[in-house]
């Protein structure tokens, strides 16, 4: 472990002559989707695709099986409050992170390597996005799966598939158009998303006009009494895992205010309108099952546009995680693996976990996912906003479209407060304290921020840097 005095030239340089710069420029001319390299500016994407994007990763099956989840254990009032506080906390972190991942044009797992965690640490991290983003990939392919062979089990030859058939195909359907990379995704949303909102609309109506909203609103659950504090984490770790990936489409808009009005429009529509109407329609129903919800109010062929649409959710999932294993491989071996041959492999895998069955893990997941992720959030923003120890290398290459010459291998301090954050939101959630997930989120930026500052004083210097290495990539 050692410490430098912060040199107001920085480390990078214009040099497009190193090796850093020269493999960044190489990357981005054989990867169309810059997955080791930064977005350039001519790639940048109008700001209507990606806010598309984002809508449909969260205007989806799961959301509507977590509003669902939320109705059937609460009050409408007590999962709206759950809904509010648990969006706030994603809408923070998703403009935060998109924000800088649209500055300097870096997916999530790339980014992490100038914002606290070095290329070592992005390595871990880059493994864990891979890991939880393959798992949710089984979730929502096992939801389809399922979807499918009940929707067409009265048919003469489809009804005869069985759900992990059905999982195959669909999860074999979704690794092929991620192949194709973020335009697919985006078109593929431009489709489904308007197709999606529409029949929740409908369904909506329906239920309206046969229980009245005055009813709905004050209606006690009709299921086991669920509390604020686990509800809230439902919501966050629901999507928290998707809001901390919000770079890796993020990147491809211009600015911190297309961010923002990305995040927010998304947030409003998916997590507060999805959520809400998922919770009266469970008080409607009086059930919590998301397919015998749409059955009763919109018929067959809702039921199959609200399952077909947890493709948008699922292509970013894959994209998403095919990004981190990325980065995991480059710093554990230096190489650069090709991306349409991470996406292939990463379907398998995920489909293989939604036919032996992960979603009935899937409370589980959630719970998980809520506390043992903002953590990394956590330690980012503080790093990237506040400290800004590599702010200047990541600006000094910001034009030539390169990355620093420079990164750090490990930093210790990032690594130890993500466990430390990771256990805080675990013993709050056991017993109740708070709100797991924002516990963990907080606890790790303010420990991170804490040590990094006595440690530079301790030793003298303006800011904290550990050992470095000039290989990149």
């Amino acid at each position: 472990m050692s410490t430098t005095q912060t040199q107001s030239t920085g480390i990078g340089t214009n040099d497009a002559t190193s090796t850093a710069s020269a493999a960044s420029v190489e990357q981005s001319v054989q990867d169309n989707d810059y997955t080791l390299s930064r977005v350039p500016a001519n790639a940048k994407q109008p700001f209507w695709k990606i806010l598309v994007i984002r809508i449909g990763s969260i205007c989806c099956v799961s959301q509507l099986v977590l509003g669902a989840s939320l109705g059937y254990g609460m009050s409408f009032w007590g999962a709206f409050w759950a809904t509010m506080l648990g969006s706030v906390l994603l809408q923070v972190i998703s403009w935060a992170l998109g924000t800088a991942a649209a500055r300097e044009g870096l997916s999530t797992s790339l980014l992490s390597r100038w914002t606290g965690f070095g290329k070592m640490g992005s390595a871990i991290f880059g493994g864990v996005m891979a890991i939880s983003m393959v798992g949710w990939f089984g979730v929502q392919n096992s939801v389809f799966g399922e979807g499918m062979a009940n929707i067409l089990s009265f048919t003469d030859f489809l009804g005869k598939l069985e759900t992990p058939v059905w999982s195959i195909i669909t999860g074999i359907a979704i690794t092929v158009l991620v192949v194709f990379g973020v335009k697919a995704i985006a078109n593929f949303a431009t489709v489904f998303v308007p197709l999606f909102i529409l029949v929740v609309l409908y369904a909506s109506f329906v239920m309206f006009q046969s229980n009245p909203l005055s009813s709905l609103f004050n209606t006690p659950a009709p299921g086991p009494a669920m509390s604020l504090g686990a509800a809230t984490t439902m919501v966050a770790g629901g999507f928290i895992a998707g809001a901390i990936c919000t770079p890796d489409y993020g990147r491809f808009l211009r600015n911190g205010t297309e961010v923002f009005w990305m995040t927010l429009i998304g947030t409003f529509v998916g997590e507060l309108g999805m959520n809400l109407l998922a919770v009266l329609l469970a008080h409607a129903t009086g059930t919590n099952n998301v397919v015998d919800m749409m059955m009763a109010t919109s018929g067959v062929i809702g039921v199959l546009i609200v399952v077909a649409s947890t493709v948008k959710l699922n292509d970013i999932n894959l994209y998403s995680s095919s990004l981190g294993l990325s980065t995991m491989v480059n710093a554990l071996f230096n190489r650069k693996l090709n991306r349409n041959a991470l996406v292939w492999g990463l379907g398998i895998v995920g489909t293989f976990l939604s036919v032996i069955g992960i979603i009935n893990y899937f409370t589980g997941f959630l719970t998980l996912l809520g506390v043992a992720i903002p953590p990394v959030a956590g330690v980012m923003v503080i790093d990237y906003y506040i400290l800004r120890r590599s702010r200047k290398d990541l600006e000094a290459t910001r034009d030539a479209g390169t990355l620093p010459e420079s990164v750090e291998k490990w930093n210790p301090v990032a690594l130890i407060v993500w466990v430390i954050g990771f256990a805080v939101g675990e013993v709050t959630s056991i017993y109740s304290i708070g709100i797991p997930g924002l516990n963990s989120l907080i606890i790790a930026g303010l420990l991170y921020w804490a040590i990094m500052v006595a440690y530079a004083k301790a030793k003298g210097v303006e800011t904290v840097e550990f050992a470095r290495t000039e290989q990149v990539l």
